[in-house]
């Protein structure tokens, strides 16, 4: 199944968890290296909704006191504060998809040779509906496969019994990629100096 059909298929709690999954794979850009995880409120909201707004106020809160530069850092704040108050399928479904888009564009950026900002949306939304992975580095490829695989996992854990664990994993993947754009941020920045 397409990223984008599993985004179609998922109730709230697989919706807001796969946005703030793309966000937290991208907080490199915000936070740096050895910075906070600013998004930790907001994943235990993801079970059932429970002070999802309150907590959305004070993660806002916290990031609009952070200096993000201009370019993908602020493409991920921005993401943020399009983050919907309504813990509701519809909002939570486009956020979802922009967010989804948005990791997805960042990583395309990473994936290209430093000083290019590749814009191919068109390569990216194909990708999204089931295109073929192949036309697309190797970051791209991996957050589209971590978004996919959170989404299978969550839809695999609903309901009562496992939805804690499926949250777990998704946060799991979630470092996972973190790390691997940390690691690819250090090694340009290595390569700068």
């Amino acid at each position: 199944m397409s990223l984008l059909e599993l985004i179609e298929r998922a109730d709230e709690r697989a919706l807001a968890a796969s946005a703030l999954a793309c966000l937290d794979r991208c907080l490199p850009l915000l936070a740096g290296p050895d910075g906070p995880e600013p998004l930790r409120p907001l994943w235990a909201s993801c079970e059932n909704g429970q002070e999802w707004a309150t907590r959305l106020t004070t993660v806002r809160t916290a990031m609009e006191r952070a200096s993000v530069p201009d370019g993908p850092a602020a493409l991920v704040r921005a993401m943020l504060g399009a983050a919907p108050s309504d813990f509701a399928a519809e909002p939570l479904r486009e956020w979802a998809d922009a967010c989804s888009l948005v990791a997805l564009r960042i990583h395309g950026r990473f994936d290209a040779p430093p000083g290019d900002t590749p814009r191919d949306e068109e390569r990216l939304l194909k990708l999204a509906r089931g295109g073929e992975p192949a036309t697309v580095g190797p970051l791209v490829a991996g957050d589209l496969e971590r978004q996919v695989r959170i989404l299978e996992i969550l839809a695999e854990t609903g309901g009562t019994g496992g939805s804690g664990a499926g949250l777990r994993k998704a946060l799991d993947l979630s470092t996972e990629g973190r790390r691997v754009l940390r690691a690819v941020m250090s090694r340009r920045a290595r390569g700068r100096g």
